[in-house]
């Protein structure tokens, strides 16, 4: 995996979009969080770091960064309710969790949480994985098959449990992104 800065603008951006087309040409999977000027690219497996990470080097020299591929240890994957949808948006939420908790916070999102967000409705797959060097040390992420799935009363109701609330006070260094998918969906302006 690969986290980014893409540019926003001229050259910079243009470099990034090529760069994304050819690790999606590779078969990486591409993302794009338009709003926080990010993206990630994940490689189809670890053989394939080295790619991934030659495209990092690509994207981090026109943009001024040194960047390096992290391998992720998958902990869980599931199948959620709209399995076989288009993905259209892909949320992934990062962090550190206090030691003392840590045994807790596993158990939370393995029984609970992710099995929980897995089975909302427009979620279709979710995953959750362990950097092997990196931080945050924690990440699960969602492919959603509508961004509205996100926010629903199904998702917050998961959201909301007692285990919930007592485990996310120990959470640290958190960021939560939402990516679109690469190459990014263009609305079609109709002809005059």
């Amino acid at each position: 995996m690969v986290d980014f800065a893409w540019p926003r603008a001229g050259d910079a951006e243009r470099q990034a979009q090529r760069a994304a087309d050819r690790a999606l040409a590779r078969g990486a999977r591409v993302l794009h969080a338009r709003d926080a000027g990010v993206g990630r690219i994940y490689a189809p497996s670890n053989e394939d770091a080295a790619d991934v990470d030659g495209i990092a080097s690509e994207l981090g020299a026109g943009a001024g960064q040194r960047l390096r591929a992290a391998i992720l240890d998958v902990r869980v994957e599931l199948a959620g309710a709209a399995t076989g949808a288009r993905c259209v948006a892909h949320y992934v939420v990062e962090t550190d969790v206090d030691a003392a908790h840590e045994d807790d916070f596993n158990a939370w999102y393995d029984a609970e949480h992710l099995p929980g967000l897995a089975a909302v409705p427009g979620v279709i797959r979710a995953f959750r994985y362990r950097r092997v060097t990196g931080a945050p040390r924690y990440g699960a992420a969602y492919d959603l098959a509508a961004q509205s799935a996100f926010g629903s009363p199904a998702w917050l109701a998961v959201r909301a449990t007692p285990w919930s609330s007592r485990v996310r006070p120990a959470f640290r260094n958190t960021t939560r992104t939402m990516y679109e998918v690469w190459p990014l969906a263009v609305t079609e302006v109709p002809a005059r």
